[in-house]
């Protein structure tokens, strides 16, 4: 490290002060899982997978009921993450091969990212695991998106397989020797994307650092080491028959989607206890969450992965937006609270910032800081509206929120209208019965987006296989 940025690591600005952390800014981590549903983890109500580590941070942490994915598939959700615009407003508004043209919109140049803002507020940033924000050219690589260090998957596909043989390590390709992906043998990429993080938290103790931690699982394929499927096995479950297609999935859907889960959770646990080892954690903010909801069992209910809710990925019924949320802060957090304050992944960028001390430099986002809810602090800001669309098969379909109230709306069809606070699982539509009501919600919904050149709200065809 030079000079000049070891004097910026160590300034304490005015918004670092004023909020206590010393002379010392917090680390923060940010580990989101990939289709991971409402239901699929213990302390949301799951019965049959083991997620005891998850379950820790939120007896240890805080868990938000009503936090939302920035999508209902990854790469816009992610692209809100990043961004702190939902996408109404954002430039990445649906998965690449469903734009106009056929040509992924990526991250560009001008894009204020999160990471961007920690390297402003003198933080180290790593991204270790599944980026998917440059797809069609090398502009959004998180190398030139303010990561100083990137190691995991570029594209989407390439992270459809868990023995994939090549990932990136910043901007050259690495080849992974003995990774047969057809075949399902080798070294199990989301065990080195671990192995990564582990080493980034270590190699950067001494000075404040930024580290997104994207694993792929339990995304499609349904595949993981024996080791972790032995738990499963012999206990009477159903069997869930699969066959390798482009997916290379393990012969039982439900022991493999188990031990993908528990896998990832054993990981979440080795990086709180890394932090505790090198006596990081009282000033390391963590939060775990997943970035759409569910794929799996959209029929077979065995696991429940979206809880009371409707719906799954490729909805924007609560099931396919609605996540798990912890964030675990020691001597910051409250232990085993909660709260039902409505947050979305575009409020990660200004919390980000307001922990790190700064201001956010795009003033138009419409991300809104949860640091007060954070911190059991009464001042907390509240959205006026919370928004969603997508742009695949039947849609575009958009939704939104406004208080308790959930706007649903297909092309060509009326809107449709929830209450949630009486109907979480979005089983009645009062659009008629409470006519004022709708009108407001869906005049609201029209009002909120911007025009998209290539995310039109028309319907278009798929140009690839993702």
């Amino acid at each position: 490290m030079n000079r000049i940025i070891l004097i910026l690591t160590f300034l304490v600005s005015p918004f670092t002060a004023q909020i206590g952390w010393g002379e010392s800014k917090p680390n923060i981590i940010f580990i989101l899982a990939d289709d991971l549903g409402y239901g699929d983890v213990g302390y949301q109500g799951q019965k049959h997978i083991l997620t005891p580590e998850i379950d820790r941070m939120a007896s240890e942490g805080m868990v938000f009921t009503d936090h939302y994915a920035g999508a209902t598939v990854c790469m816009p959700s992610r692209g809100t993450l990043m961004t702190g615009y939902h996408t109404g407003h954002g430039t990445i508004r649906g998965n690449p091969t469903w734009t106009v043209s056929g040509k992924a919109v990526d991250l560009t140049p001008e894009d204020q990212t999160v990471a961007k803002e920690m390297k402003r507020a003198g933080y180290a940033t790593g991204i270790v695991g599944k980026w998917g924000l440059s797809e069609s050219n090398l502009d959004g690589m998180p190398t030139r998106q303010g990561f100083d260090y990137f190691f995991g998957y570029r594209t989407h596909v390439d992270a459809h397989h868990h023995y994939w043989p090549s990932l990136w390590r910043n901007e050259s390709v690495i080849h992974i020797d003995g990774n047969d992906y057809m075949n399902t043998e080798g070294k199990y990429v989301h065990d080195l994307v671990t192995k990564e993080a582990l080493s980034y938290i270590e190699k950067h103790q001494n000075e404040p650092f930024f580290l997104y931690v994207a694993y792929a699982l339990p995304h499609y394929e349904l595949t993981v080491p024996q080791d972790s499927k032995d738990p499963y096995e012999n206990l009477g479950w159903p069997i869930e028959p699969r066959k390798k297609a482009h997916y290379r999935d393990d012969e039982d859907g439900n022991v493999a989607y188990a031990g993908m889960v528990s896998r990832m959770d054993r990981d979440v646990g080795r990086i709180l206890d890394h932090l505790a080892t090198l006596g990081l954690e009282e000033n390391t903010l963590v939060i775990f969450t997943s970035d759409n909801g569910p794929v799996y069992e959209r029929k077979d209910r065995f696991f429940n992965s979206n809880g009371p809710l409707r719906g799954g990925k490729r909805d924007l019924y609560e099931g396919g937006i609605r996540v798990p949320f912890v964030a675990r802060w020691p001597g910051k957090i409250e232990a085993g609270s909660k709260t039902g304050h409505p947050s979305a992944f575009w409020d990660f960028l200004p919390t980000a910032c307001e922990v790190a001390g700064v201001e956010a430099t795009d003033k138009s986002i419409n991300g809104i800081s949860y640091l007060p809810t954070l911190l059991g602090q009464g001042d907390q800001k509240e959205h006026e509206v919370l928004y969603w669309e997508f742009n695949e098969g039947e849609g575009p379909i958009q939704a939104v929120r406004v208080g308790n109230f959930k706007g649903v709306k297909y092309m060509d069809k009326p809107m449709e209208l929830y209450d949630l606070s009486n109907d979480l699982s979005e089983e009645e539509n009062v659009a008629a019965s409470k006519s004022k009501d709708a009108a407001r919600v869906e005049a609201i919904l029209k009002s909120t987006r911007t025009d998209s050149a290539e995310f039109p709200l028309t319907r278009r065809k798929n140009h690839g296989k993702l």
